[in-house]
């Protein structure tokens, strides 16, 4: 019997790396679910990037769904996700309203010039800290937040062809069917 147990000790690690290795197959290990989805956005008040004298709202943008695109001037994945945005932002059928995210607005301003801007919209959040509390990671992340107010879809990363088609864009018709 105790040479058994060296045995069944390896049978043992065996099964569990076959498992961890089949766990990362059919699971995406950068999905980390979202505590806020189907919750009420957080309330907030941020500076428009281009008039910092001017304050976006929460209760500004009710009324019609939009996605709201986390981003920065030193994003590395940003500046990959970016020529998706400006081919296929137009196309989503909502606003789509740019996050920038702990970035020196000259930097920002200077960025989305250079490279161009598919937001209908962009909001400045120097500091970060309403960041905190819609539970952002990093960017990029994007938000589909309907008429109402309600967070109704999270991604984390960049957003790429694939990931419009397959998931931001039926989470959009189903947001646009709830619409009052």
């Amino acid at each position: 019997m105790k040479r058994l147990i060296p045995f069944l000790v390896f049978v043992l690690l065996v099964g569990l790396f076959g498992f961890g290795i089949w766990w990362n197959t059919w699971h995406d290990a950068r999905y980390v679910p979202s505590p806020l989805i189907d919750k009420p956005a957080p309330d907030f008040a941020l500076p428009k990037l281009d008039a910092p004298g001017q304050t976006v709202t929460k209760a500004s943008l009710l009324g019609k769904p939009y996605l709201l695109n986390v981003f920065g001037s030193w994003c590395v994945a940003c500046a990959e996700e970016h020529p998706v945005l400006m081919a296929d932002g137009r196309q989503l059928g909502i606003p789509l309203v740019g996050y920038d995210y702990k970035d020196v607005p000259d930097d920002a301003r200077r960025w989305l010039r250079e490279h161009g801007s598919p937001y209908d919209l962009v909001i400045a959040d120097q500091s970060g800290r309403t960041a905190i509390d819609f539970g952002v990671y990093g960017a990029p992340e994007s938000f589909l937040i309907d008429a109402k107010g309600v967070i109704r879809y999270k991604h984390i990363g960049p957003l790429t062809p694939e990931v419009i088609a397959q998931e931001l864009q039926p989470a959009i018709a189903a947001v646009k069917r709830e619409a009052p």
